[in-house]
């Protein structure tokens, strides 16, 4: 066999042009779709806990589909994947022990 037909039969690993696009395009409307919801704060006054949920609800969508095709996750194997679920609850919890001392330093400077 020749080493030009071994070449032709290797599989492919990575997503078209038109579903790099698409994806693209997906984002793109996500953060229209953050951005409105910010302009809809300063009109409707959306409580802040509704407007953090879907305010990061969106930013993790939108990671997932920047990890899962921009850097490739989606053709790794599975395990790989998996190894990114403790790292992110890693993340979550140090971002909900921080969180409250943040809110602590807010209500200091608005006294002063």
């Amino acid at each position: 066999m020749s080493a030009h037909a071994e070449a032709t039969h290797e599989p492919t690993h990575g997503a078209s042009n038109r579903l790099v696009i698409g994806v693209w395009v997906t984002l793109v409307a996500i953060t229209i779709v953050e951005v409105y919801l910010a302009y809809l704060q300063s009109t409707i006054h959306f409580s802040a806990a509704t407007m953090l949920i879907m305010l990061i609800g969106l930013s993790v969508l939108k990671a997932a589909l920047i990890m899962a095709y921009f850097m490739h996750l989606r053709f790794e194997r599975f395990t790989l994947f998996l190894t990114l679920i403790p790292v992110t609850l890693f993340c979550i919890g140090m971002m909900t022990v921080i969180f409250p001392d943040s809110l602590r330093l807010l209500q200091i400077r608005l006294m002063q």
